[in-house]
């Protein structure tokens, strides 16, 4: 893996991407990466690395766990990497993931990222024990199908139900009450798709999670919002943003508002983009990246880097 002078865009993973012995190889190599892990676990309260380089799978599935533990695995890979990835022209994550591009552009300190997300994975986790919130991936069914599936679900239960996650062409994530998931999973297959019941802890990307999303607008209030020093691509509007004050207002709506991730990278694309580099476990969003941009394969370079061997070579 060489590092290549074509117009890069660096995108970090979220919730789902999540793995044993995440981000230890680099952690043990350079010391910066070890001292995130250290200032994530007395943030959080939790002894992140023995639950995640132990594999302790109960707590590992923990939003409250997951995420810092994954923000840090993230950062650790771009603050180690930063220098050799050039030119940079823009950045995003995909919903937790976020929370890396505003470190890595520049507009959060990463004690503010650490903070924020700490808070933010406890007020997840509190709010799905509150409700019968669910969430479901929609596979093998078009666009415009999953969101009239949607909304014949809504007028006839009318219960909560919306498109969270707008992956890829061919996946979307939908999220609502648990009467609502189960009827849209029923349809689905009726129509010849497919639906998978996630493991999560509530109805998230939806208006179920506006309790939690006030508590965490007001704690970003408290925080100094900066004008990012590379693009900054939001999941809620799949816009390019520098305003950081508009940028707040944007991640304030992040946990109640949809992720637009076909039309985000669609949008990074139009810019000018021609290689996709994610910086987190399992490679995810590199796969969806092809999928996506499937029409440009002959100029697209869509890659994953998670471990240090693989950082190394660049």
């Amino acid at each position: 893996m060489t590092a290549t002078n074509l117009p890069t865009a660096i995108l970090f993973p979220g919730q789902g991407s999540q793995c044993p012995g995440m981000g230890r190889d680099l952690a043990e190599h350079w010391s910066e990466a070890m001292e995130l892990w250290e200032r994530a676990e007395k943030i959080s309260g939790f002894a992140l690395r023995e639950i995640y380089w132990d594999n302790d799978t109960e707590a590992m599935s923990q939003t409250a766990c997951l995420q810092p533990a994954l923000t840090v695995v993230n950062v650790s890979l771009w603050g180690f990497l930063k220098a050799k990835l050039s030119p940079v022209c823009c950045m995003a994550g995909h919903s937790l993931g976020e929370y890396a591009a505003l470190y890595a552009s520049g507009t959060l300190t990463i004690n503010d990222t650490l903070s924020l997300v700490c808070r933010r994975g406890r007020l997840m986790a509190e709010a799905g024990k509150g409700t019968s919130g669910k969430m479901a991936a929609v596979l093998k069914l078009s666009q415009a199908s999953v969101e009239q599936l949607v909304n014949e679900v809504h007028d006839a239960l009318g219960q909560e139900i919306r498109v969270a996650n707008f992956n890829t062409p061919a996946q979307f994530v939908i999220s609502g009450t648990q009467d609502a998931i189960n009827e849209a999973a029923a349809r689905a297959k009726k129509a010849k798709g497919r639906a998978i019941i996630l493991p999560v802890s509530g109805a998230f990307h939806s208006p179920m999670m506006a309790e939690a999303a006030a508590e965490l607008a007001r704690v970003m209030d408290k925080v100094d919002w900066h004008t990012p020093k590379t693009d900054l691509f939001l999941n809620a509007t799949a816009e390019k943003a520098n305003d950081p004050r508009m940028i707040k207002e944007v991640m304030k709506k992040q946990m109640t508002s949809s992720v637009y991730w076909i039309q985000l990278i669609t949008a990074q694309w139009d810019l000018g983009v021609r290689r996709f580099l994610e910086l987190g476990p399992k490679g995810i969003l590199a796969k969806m990246t092809g999928q996506i941009l499937k029409d440009h394969k002959d100029e697209l370079e869509s890659e994953n880097i998670e471990t240090l061997e693989q950082a190394m070579k660049m």
